[in-house]
């Protein structure tokens, strides 16, 4: 593999930022040199960002590749490279494919089928082949108001790539969606569902929680440490929730709702992700806490791109000038993320690390991707 030097940039070092060179080679980072000088051969990046790849842990992306519309199905293979594609060009370099484990299969109007094994098989394929640019880890999102959980879970292993199993609890009145108006709203908006089609929702959801919710989070919790996986809990509102979640287990708290969970969350030791549109956007789709809120707090630990990948990069450095410290905006979108799933060998930019680099140019208050490596090779 030859070697790759980006000179005269503004390198993102963990914990401060410097002018300087970075040199790849063979893979990964093998040098790092103070200075603007441009040696012969050179990319002579005129003070544009360099930085590691960003590391994505929760994405819907590739979702809406297989469905671009409401009951209009895209070619797997087809929807896997454009997602894979889409995310090169966006700076991310590892992903984790959320993919939803736990159906309903007793309502044929519920269109809530399973998918997942099939599609991580198209997925771990098209990687053993070498047909995608970036690194893709899986993160099944286990959903306990469901009917099939525990045999969709039974057919994953430790071979499987999966570094997150996340405690996905829709139950109606809870979490994400405790305002029964908000959830409504999407449902109906999503599905096409009546008043008395989203009625007859929420009393199957309940009816679901109540029957199965308990054995399905037990196993789910099982599951995580028979494939080797980070435990993570998702749209935990209250202190109570919390507390259940450190006692499962959890390493991080997807989407906590409220500040009071944020809070509780830092209390047990529980790492804190939000999503990266809320911030953007200037707070919740769904009414929960704002992002913004968290960061200020200081209650703020890893950003998720959620359904807009390129709002990963973007948030990151708001929240770089929010902070008044770029080396820690981007820390929740490399170095925090990837010790978050044990991924000590990317996320940061010293020698020895993996070469999964992005050269990013400021445009005002946003950013523009001008070069993307993954082991130090150019994808972007």
């Amino acid at each position: 593999m030859t070697e790759t030097i980006l000179a005269n940039a503004t390198l993102i070092l963990p914990g401060e930022v410097i002018r300087g060179a970075l040199r790849m080679a063979d893979g990964h980072i093998a040098a790092i040199d103070q200075g603007a000088a441009v040696p012969p051969g050179a990319v002579n990046c005129e003070g544009d960002l360099v930085l590691p790849g960003l590391i994505e842990l929760h994405t819907d992306n590739l979702e809406r590749h297989i469905q671009p519309r409401p009951r209009v199905h895209w070619p797997h293979q087809a929807a896997i490279l454009a997602h894979d594609g889409e995310l090169a060009g966006v700076g991310i370099t590892t992903v984790f494919d959320a993919l939803r484990v736990g159906s309903v299969v007793s309502d044929g109007k519920a269109n809530y089928g399973e998918y997942a094994r099939a599609l991580a098989n198209e997925i771990l394929e098209l990687r053993s082949m070498g047909a995608l640019k970036i690194s893709h880890y899986l993160h099944l999102r286990a959903e306990v108001c469901s009917e099939t959980l525990v045999a969709e879970m039974a057919k994953f292993g430790p071979r499987d790539r999966i570094g997150i199993v996340s405690l996905m609890d829709h139950t109606p009145g809870e979490r994400q969606f405790r305002d029964l108006s908000k959830l409504k709203d999407y449902v109906c908006g999503k599905h096409g569902l009546s008043d008395e089609g989203f009625a007859d929702h929420v009393a199957s959801q309940r009816a679901l929680r109540d029957r199965l919710g308990a054995l399905h989070e037990e196993t789910a919790v099982a599951e995580a440490r028979r494939y080797g996986a980070v435990l993570a809990s998702h749209d935990d509102t209250t202190a109570a929730q919390v507390a259940v979640s450190a006692g499962h287990g959890a390493h991080f708290a997807e989407f906590p709702t409220t500040a009071e969970a944020a809070r509780a969350c830092r209390d047990y030791g529980i790492l804190v992700m939000m999503g990266a549109p809320n911030l953007i956007r200037g707070g919740s789709h769904s009414g929960n806490v704002a992002a913004a809120e968290l960061a200020e707090a200081g209650l703020l630990d890893i950003l998720s791109s959620d359904y807009v990948p390129s709002s990963l990069l973007s948030a990151a450095l708001l929240l770089g000038d929010l902070w008044g410290d770029m080396a820690r905006g981007i820390a929740t979108v490399t170095s925090a993320p990837a010790e978050a799933t044990g991924l000590g060998d990317r996320g940061r930019l010293v020698p020895g690390a993996r070469a999964d680099v992005i050269r990013v140019a400021r445009i005002g208050g946003g950013a523009a991707l001008r070069g993307a490596w993954v082991q130090g090779r150019r994808v972007a």
